[in-house]
């Protein structure tokens, strides 16, 4: 892009969309992107046909960009994405600007993800998916052998749902929000419920419940997996998250991103991490104290599940929001006086506080889910999040997820093999 200022003429002058599309170097359905994600601020003039942009704002935001290659960090050391959707600080997070655990605690998890996805907010709606793509993904799922895991069932209702949809490969804006706003309903309704008298429909939050305990849910059981969802939407650049910005860096379609964050959430460092929190607790309940638990794992070599956050040095405000929520829960008292024995014993000889994946063990053992039920919600709730990360990156510059090699191997040349 040519170096220049984007200032012609007079303090206040406004740029059409053509002129700030052409002085950013990308296509006007970017600077609309750029807007939904409250880089750009637009005006449409009066008696206008168009949308008009403060010259100085997008001269500073090409400047920045200059500033920021995406894909690299400053420093050149470790892989960096420029992204609007998740800001970590300290010990708060941030989703578009707005503290997420406000949004989680005012807000149910379809109006969280309108809010990451489009930058507005649209109280009270709930994602419906067709019957024709619940049909072909319940039945991919039922196929699959009973000991199948939660983000086995996940994975393949998302593939079986992406050969249902002949439109997936349409990569705009709208087309992958209508994707987003079907998939995750037939996720969800392609799990087999634990009620024969379950039914589909309301918030996800409760259509969720039922495929995770045959308990009858209480309202404020439902407020806790509904604001947990909320706040596991996202968490910028995780693993998963990065996997499927790669995938989508490729251009693969909606539902391979999502398939690819599901194949990273399956490792123990990530998504399983809530079910080793939720055995732990089972055992504390079942031995009546921490200490025993906590020496054995410590003996084992190995890290008390559900303690610490690499980036949080304090607590962890996800758990923090969802274990209040939990006082007000009375099946999940006894988890969370566990959980809370859990972290008094460690204290005595590290820092670590509680993160997520306990908060979210006691909200599985509380309400008798299995111990995999936490995977189940962390899979569903990051969904939103890769299709937030899924629509900015098509907005980037295609194939540019691609780090150079650090080769270590025998230097050529080298005799052929025998």
């Amino acid at each position: 892009m040519r170096d220049q200022e984007a200032t012609p003429g007079h303090d206040g002058a406004r740029l059409t969309t053509k002129e700030t599309a052409e002085l950013l170097g990308v296509k006007p359905e970017t600077v609309y992107a750029y807007v939904s994600r409250g880089q750009l601020s637009s005006r449409r003039e009066p008696g206008g046909r168009g949308s008009t942009f403060d010259a100085k704002e997008v001269a500073a935001l090409a400047r920045r960009n200059r500033r920021e290659p995406s894909g690299t960090s400053p420093a050149g050391g470790e892989l960096s994405v420029r992204t609007s959707i998740t800001l970590i600080d300290k010990d708060r997070y941030y989703f578009r600007g707005v503290d997420a655990t406000d949004l989680a605690a005012l807000h149910s998890y379809e109006e969280i993800a309108e809010w990451l996805w489009t930058g507005r907010m649209r109280p009270g709606i709930t994602f419906t998916a067709p019957d024709s793509s619940v049909t072909v993904a319940r039945r991919a799922v039922n196929a699959l052998p009973e000991h199948s895991g939660p983000t086995d069932r996940l994975r393949v209702a998302a593939i079986a749902a992406a050969i249902a949809d002949p439109l997936r490969f349409d990569l705009s804006p709208d087309a992958v929000l209508g994707t987003a706003r079907t998939l995750i309903p037939t996720l969800v309704a392609a799990l087999p419920p634990l009620r024969h008298d379950h039914r589909d429909e309301g918030p996800l939050a409760r259509r969720l419940w039922g495929r995770l305990t045959g308990r009858l849910p209480d309202d404020a059981s439902l407020r806790a997996l509904d604001t947990a969802l909320g706040l596991l939407v996202d968490h910028d650049l995780a693993a998963s998250t990065l996997a499927v910005r790669v995938a989508a860096s490729a251009r693969a379609h909606a539902y391979a991103a999502v398939s690819a964050g599901l194949g990273v959430l399956e490792g123990p460092l990530h998504g399983a991490a809530s079910g080793l929190a939720h055995r732990m607790l089972l055992d504390v309940l079942d031995r009546g104290t921490a200490a025993p638990v906590v020496a054995d794992e410590l003996r084992a070599g190995r890290r008390i599940p559900g303690l610490g956050h690499r980036l949080y040095p304090g607590e962890d405000p996800r758990a923090r929001a969802l274990f209040a929520l939990l006082e007000d829960v009375p099946a999940a008292a006894p988890a969370l006086a566990a959980a809370r024995d859990i972290v008094a014993t460690t204290a005595r000889h590290t820092s670590l506080h509680a993160n997520v994946d306990l908060a979210l063990a006691v909200l599985t053992v509380g309400s008798g889910m299995d111990a995999t039920a936490g995977e189940t919600v962390f899979a569903v709730a990051r969904t939103a999040g890769w299709i937030a990360h899924t629509l900015e990156e098509y907005e980037e510059r295609p194939l540019r997820m691609r780090p150079s090699g650090h080769y270590v191997g025998a230097r050529p040349p080298q005799p052929l093999p025998e």
